[in-house]
């Protein structure tokens, strides 16, 4: 039996903290990143800038969370 906050915030954190150190990567190593600008349609406020990132892991935990309780819900119905 999972539990389900432990497993939201695990997943927001997951997916909260890719978001934020691929954010980072592209704005230090690369200039561009075409396939994260799209994100700027789901996210609002979210750009390719530190402070872009930093909304962006906000954005992400959330959608993280609420995705891991979900699935830990479901899990627990049906096992």
């Amino acid at each position: 039996m999972l539990k389900k906050n432990a497993f939201g915030l695990a997943c927001g954190m997951v997916t909260g903290l890719a978001l934020f150190l691929v954010t980072n990567y592209v704005v230090l190593l690369h200039h561009g990143g075409a396939t994260l600008i799209k994100l700027e349609q789901f996210y609002w406020g979210y750009s390719i800038t530190f402070i872009g990132s930093l909304l962006g892991f906000f954005y992400a935990f959330i959608d993280g969370f609420i995705t891991g309780w979900f699935i830990a819900l479901f899990y627990n119905l049906f096992a």
